[in-house]
């Protein structure tokens, strides 16, 4: 089922037994499209136009039955793996070992005939630390976003994979995150994530993130009470959290928001989070 044809629910859910109630942070509308520099921006110009706004959300615990959420059906899927790399820190063995074994098990779950990891991010939760603050290690994301559009998305297929891009194209590719923790269990700054089939096309809004060299499109996120969100309490270093994040089927999930939050069950003098998103297209025959 499309984003678009998603079926919502006039009112919020019932909150179950299991599950945290916490703040995530959304994006408002406003007139001009939303955009943020990634680094200084030129004289005159803002960091960024964005107004977020903050709501307590019911964050549903699916430990229990993670394996009820399917990646076609949810737009996030839950897998135990364990990596050969032993430190994720040391980028030779991320790239060496960490970006085939991906591959393997994007190919694995999904049942595509190819798939290509084309970049990862390392993140340490710093206290005081803005994600992007220059000389520093990425933050937790700390506002609700997919990571492409359905603009962005083919065009990341065509700027990375060049003269094959238009044939590849020609069939179903997707573009999915697999996001792991690293060192220990992610206990301290979760990520929470939406069930694809609750979020409206309404509630994507496309926004522009500027690099030097070029400009990106992601979905920020507005709040809409039917949105059902979820997270896999301390999840392990053993397991991984597969988020669909651009499908050119239309009759799957094919947008999946999420963010980290703060958990306000942690316990005091919890490990910073520390992890590791991959990200990959795969191509299907």
């Amino acid at each position: 089922m499309s984003v678009a044809a998603a079926t919502r629910q006039a009112e919020p859910a019932v909150h179950p037994a299991a599950g945290v109630d916490a703040s995530l942070t959304f994006t408002e509308r406003g007139a001009e499209k939303p955009f943020a520099y990634t680094y200084k921006p030129p004289e005159g110009r803002p960091q960024t136009n964005i107004q977020t706004r903050t709501e307590r959300v019911w964050i549903e615990d699916v430990r229990s039955n993670a394996g009820d959420f399917t990646l076609d059906v949810n737009g996030v899927q839950m897998v135990s793996h364990r990596t050969a790399v032993r430190d994720f820190w040391d980028e030779a063995q991320t790239l060496a070992l960490g970006h085939p074994e991906t591959a393997e098990l994007v190919k694995a779950v999904t049942g595509a005939a190819r798939v290509v990891v084309f970049d990862h991010t390392l993140r340490r939760r710093l206290d005081g630390v803005g994600d992007r603050t220059p000389g520093a290690v990425r933050q937790p994301a700390v506002r609700a976003h997919v990571d492409q559009t359905v603009i962005s998305g083919p065009q990341r297929v065509r700027d990375l994979m060049g003269d094959q891009a238009e044939g590849l194209l020609s069939r179903r590719a997707a573009i999915i995150n697999v996001w792991r923790p690293i060192a220990r269990p992610a206990r301290d700054w979760p990520l929470a994530f939406a069930d694809a089939r609750t979020v409206a096309r309404d509630d994507l809004i496309a926004s522009d993130l500027i690099f030097p060299h070029r400009t990106g499109e992601i979905y920020s996120v507005a709040y809409n009470p039917a949105q059902r969100w979820l997270y896999v309490p301390d999840l392990e270093p053993t397991e991984a959290v597969l988020i669909k994040c651009w499908d050119s089927d239309e009759g799957v999930a094919r947008f999946t928001p999420h963010t980290g939050f703060e958990d306000p069950t942690t316990p005091a003098g919890t490990p910073p989070r520390e992890s590791i998103e991959f990200r990959t297209i795969a191509f299907f025959d």
